[in-house]
């Protein structure tokens, strides 16, 4: 039982080590409102250390914890949080430094595109997510059980669609 109990956290510290950033943009992109928000990351901390108990490692650390991640996000949702989501995007990296009118353009412009995404229905929302964390079709395939191809699709699709409605002023 005790080893048991060190494997869990030994992984669990693992994965959080490698993957607490990329939960905490997963949390502020579903919830708005930040004490919500990290109310949600805190229940996906949880989960994760949780399902570690059953942990097999047919699959990599890293899907695992996405689709951990995933799954207890879109509960969340399901729930019917009341907060509008928002995608969070590292707003500082996109920013440019030392102009101002140039933030306050680049800020316009990255709220448009939250406000695009949020948007989406959550199948499509949660792919583009997942690439917007860098992940390839791949990996997205394995955390979401469709085909690498579908997300392929998927993913330009969804890029066509935002850009279209992006440059069409269409906003939230």
């Amino acid at each position: 039982m005790r080893s048991d109990r060190t494997r869990q956290d030994a992984l669990y510290a693992e994965a959080g080590a490698a993957h607490a950033p990329a939960i905490a943009r997963l949390a502020r992109s579903v919830e708005a409102n930040p004490d919500h928000a990290r109310d949600l990351e805190q229940e996906i901390h949880l989960a994760l250390w949780r399902s570690f108990a059953g942990f097999d490692r047919r699959c990599a650390l890293s899907t695992w914890v996405y689709r951990v991640a995933h799954n207890v996000a879109a509960s969340h949702a399901a729930r019917g949080a009341r907060q509008a989501k928002r995608v969070a995007l590292d707003d500082e990296a996109l920013l440019a430094e030392g102009d101002p009118e140039a933030e306050i353009g680049q800020a316009h412009t990255i709220a448009r595109l939250h406000a695009l995404i949020r948007r989406l229905q959550p199948p499509d929302r949660q792919v583009i997510l997942l690439y917007l964390e860098g992940l390839d079709a791949a990996a997205i395939a394995e955390v979401t059980g469709l085909t690498a191809g579908t997300i392929a699709v998927k993913i330009h699709r969804i890029k066509a669609l935002l850009a279209r409605r992006f440059h069409s002023g269409e906003a939230a």
